[in-house]
């Protein structure tokens, strides 16, 4: 049985091959064979027979009660990100993508709030493909372009990874987050393409995709080496759009009077008047 078919069963196996007995409070005596806790060891300690777990985890019931998820992520060490996760496949609470538009379309007044920033900006979708981004954003950096993919980018480009000289935290975090996003609708089209485009091209994203992390998108600080003004730290935030599934307003900015506010100031008046030259190029 596929993982899509049995979501369920297999992210249980995932996160329990990441909780070590020791964590839990198992002595560990002689070899063990398996990573993580043993099917037995997790229904022991969540109070569930063994049987009625490995029914579990091989798809045999997919209609777990709340009460049985909760004991079974309070052995598995889920936080809030994960038990929600671990919820909706439970409960198999699928997001119909025949209800939603084929293409992602930011609203006319979200995309010119974008383009009336100082700071950069951009608009993603779902599946951090960009959608729009301000003269800044693409100044910043090149893959924010409408038509790229943030986790595209950051596996696959090694230009934007010369970029972030810390890429690999922030592709294991936007991994996390592609998680969480697509929730258990797995059959999206663009879900689809976008995670055999990234498996076959990448080992990273394979290894990082078997283990399984959830994570909700939050506000982070992102440092970026530029090749024109050096090194940033830049604030993310992402801001969800009225009124438009799934789209979210990124903008990148620097604390107040500090060096890095001065770098992106240097940027913004070396790379504008170019940007500027090119016409309608910046509006998606």
């Amino acid at each position: 049985m596929s993982e899509t078919t049995n979501m369920l069963g297999t992210y249980l196996r995932a996160r329990r091959e990441q909780v070590t007995p020791q964590q839990v409070g198992i002595p560990v005596v002689g070899v063990r064979r398996v990573p993580g806790l043993r099917r037995e060891e997790v229904a022991t300690l969540a109070g569930i027979s063994a049987d009625y777990y490995l029914r579990l985890e091989r798809g045999r019931d997919r209609h777990p009660s709340a009460q049985v998820l909760r004991s079974i992520a309070r052995v598995l060490r889920l936080d809030d990100d994960h038990l929600a996760h671990l919820l909706a496949l439970g409960a198999e609470v699928t997001r119909r993508s025949a209800r939603r538009s084929p293409t992602e379309t930011p609203p006319p007044g979200a995309v010119a709030l974008m383009h009336s920033l100082a700071q950069p900006a951009f608009i993603e979708g779902r599946f951090f493909d960009v959608l729009a981004s301000n003269a800044l954003a693409r100044a910043l950096s090149p893959g924010l372009v409408p038509g790229g993919n943030q986790l595209r980018d950051f596996f696959l480009s090694p230009a934007e990874q010369a970029l972030h000289p810390e890429w690999e935290d922030l592709a294991e975090c936007l991994v996390a987050n592609l998680r969480q996003a697509a929730g258990t609708d797995v059959t999206h089209p663009r879900f689809v393409e976008l995670t055999a485009e990234l498996g076959a091209g990448s080992d990273l994203f394979r290894l990082l995709w078997s283990r399984h992390e959830v994570r909700g998108q939050r506000g982070t600080r992102v440092r970026v080496v530029h090749p024109q003004v050096g090194e940033m730290t830049l604030n993310r935030e992402r801001l969800r759009i009225d009124g438009a599934d799934d789209l979210m307003l990124v903008v990148y900015h620097p604390t107040p009077g500090s060096v890095d506010a001065d770098s992106l100031a240097l940027l913004a008046s070396a790379s504008l008047p170019v940007a500027a030259g090119r016409g309608s190029a910046d509006v998606s």
